[in-house]
């Protein structure tokens, strides 16, 4: 389970490892930029490099570079030392195309950052009204460590749900745990750190009028390497904030809230959002909560559509760290006689746990 993620990762993004040609540099440098975003321990990085094969040179300039511009570990580096020193006989890799600055560009006026930010909160507020009903996966990791300045992450589990988006309306259904099938549990079951409202409320309380939200522009940004976005910064005072952090026992506050948005060049669309709780009362379990939630282009019936990303959740409390992270997969439009089938894996029928379950019985 611990390598599973990085499998799907490596499968997504790196098609000709599954063909055993091993990988080229270009894809090393796309894989170790994944993980550093998710921010997967140092161990399982390394060991899962360890069963990798290349089918191009390695060299000192190209690792130097990476482990300074990925943050790397230790055990990262040592594992990428391997690889360079069992590459040397391979063919050094094309040269690489020059990537695209981030722009340079003098900050929108005054009169300019107005329209901007009211073509933002039109499309904002009108954001749920314009998606399609449609379904998909949610796939989140939840992690645990010990507070700290570099926390060893560990992983608690794995939650596969479907959710269905009908009428603006989200409905998540578990269907898997830690791998293993779930059936009629709900949600709040399952404890730990949860989140929600990752389509469009999160949007919605950050624009809407009775916010009165404050909107500062920081910077031009190139995001995830595709876009030219405008990043602002924003704050939602306590009397004005809707975000609430809840407890297991019950309790929950309201705390007052800031953040970015980072808002594509063209579009005017949000293709990037992140909060940061504020001034959260001492005497509260949860000290510190932050989201960010990312949006691409989805297909759905043949038209392109601002839909999640990903998401990735952290708190502090009570002298521990978590982690979620959130990939939304599998985008299909959702109409009454939709039929949709998980790929659940098999039940192991020789495992002493499973022998009175229907699977294995026969039996309802």
């Amino acid at each position: 389970m611990r390598a599973r993620l990085l499998a799907v990762v490596l499968a997504l993004c790196l098609p000709c490892a599954a063909q055993n040609r091993g990988l080229t540099i270009a894809q090393l440098n796309q894989f170790l930029d994944s993980e550093t975003q998710f921010h997967h321990p140092d161990k399982q990085v390394a060991a899962f490099l360890k069963q990798t094969r290349l089918s191009e040179r390695l060299d000192d300039t190209t690792l130097e570079s990476w482990a300074g511009q990925f943050h790397l570990g230790p055990q990262t580096v040592a594992a990428l030392r391997q690889l360079r020193d069992r590459s040397q006989s391979l063919p050094a890799p094309p040269p690489r195309a020059i990537p695209e600055a981030i722009p340079s560009r003098p900050a929108p006026s005054p009169e300019e950052q107005k329209a901007i930010l009211n073509d933002v909160q039109n499309y904002a507020l009108a954001y749920s009204a314009n998606l399609p009903d449609f379904l998909c996966i949610e796939k989140e990791i939840r992690w645990q460590a010990r507070q700290s300045a570099e926390p060893d992450w560990r992983q608690v589990d794995e939650l596969d749900k479907r959710l269905t988006y009908f009428e603006q309306k989200e409905d998540y259904k578990p269907f898997l745990y830690n791998n293993r099938p779930v059936a009629g549990r709900d949600l709040k079951s399952f404890g730990g750190a949860q989140s929600f409202g990752d389509f469009g409320s999160m949007l919605r309380q950050i624009f809407e009028p009775s916010s009165h939200a404050e909107f500062t522009f920081e910077k031009w940004n190139r995001l995830r390497g595709r876009y030219t976005t405008l990043v602002f910064r924003f704050r939602v005072a306590l009397e004005n904030s809707r975000y609430q952090i809840f407890t297991d026992n019950g309790r929950f506050i309201t705390t007052a809230y800031h953040g970015t948005v980072q808002v594509e060049a063209e579009s005017h669309k949000v293709l990037q959002v992140s909060v940061v709780a504020e001034d959260i009362p001492p005497d509260f379990p949860v000290q510190s909560a932050s989201d960010v939630l990312d949006y691409d282009y989805q297909e759905i019936s043949g038209r392109q559509f601002l839909l999640p990303l990903e998401a990735r959740i952290v708190m502090t409390g009570e002298g521990m760290m978590s982690r979620n992270e959130k990939h939304f997969v599998g985008y299909n439009k959702y109409s009454a006689d939709t039929s949709v089938t998980f790929d659940l894996p098999k039940t192991d029928c020789t495992d002493p746990k499973n022998k009175t379950l229907k699977e294995c019985t026969g039996h309802p």
